[in-house]
């Protein structure tokens, strides 16, 4: 059985919110109604994150029409929890958010960590268009250690 949790944060140090917050522009993903039976919409900052997990949840060739994006980190659910897991994790990740998301976000760290029957993906991001640093954490829970 598999789990998943995410978390997103501003990385550590100061930002200073000048103004208004953002309104929303994009709608939430997965889509999902809000209070009032309406599309939800999310910020900026909550798009780039519902982007990073869906680049790192989705099996390249399950979308029809780019067989090619994804990550295949779903695929890691039925291995071996274990370093060489965490190492070929990390490469993959990186390697995957470069790809599609570069235009948006400058990837500074990807840490893998390996807990127990948990692949825990933390991803340190710069957004490219205002240079604001992020962290989110993305989680997947895996076959125990030998399995």
């Amino acid at each position: 059985m598999s789990g998943v949790f995410s978390t997103a944060q501003p990385a550590a140090g100061p930002s200073p919110q000048f103004g208004p917050p953002p309104s929303p522009r994009w709608l939430g993903e997965p889509l999902r109604f809000d209070n009032r039976g309406r599309a939800a919409r999310v910020t900026d900052d909550r798009h780039i994150v519902d982007e990073i997990r869906a680049v790192l949840f989705t099996e390249p060739g399950e979308r029809v029409n780019r067989p090619e994006f994804g990550c295949a980190l779903k695929t890691m659910i039925f291995l071996p929890n274990h370093e060489a897991l965490a190492a070929a994790t990390h490469t993959l990740v990186q390697a995957a958010l470069h790809q599609w998301l570069s235009d948006r976000i400058l990837v500074e760290l990807v840490d893998v960590q390996n807990r127990d029957a948990n692949l825990e993906v933390t991803v340190v991001y710069r957004r490219v268009d205002d240079g604001s640093a992020h962290r989110v954490t993305v989680g997947q829970t895996l076959g125990g250690p030998g399995q």
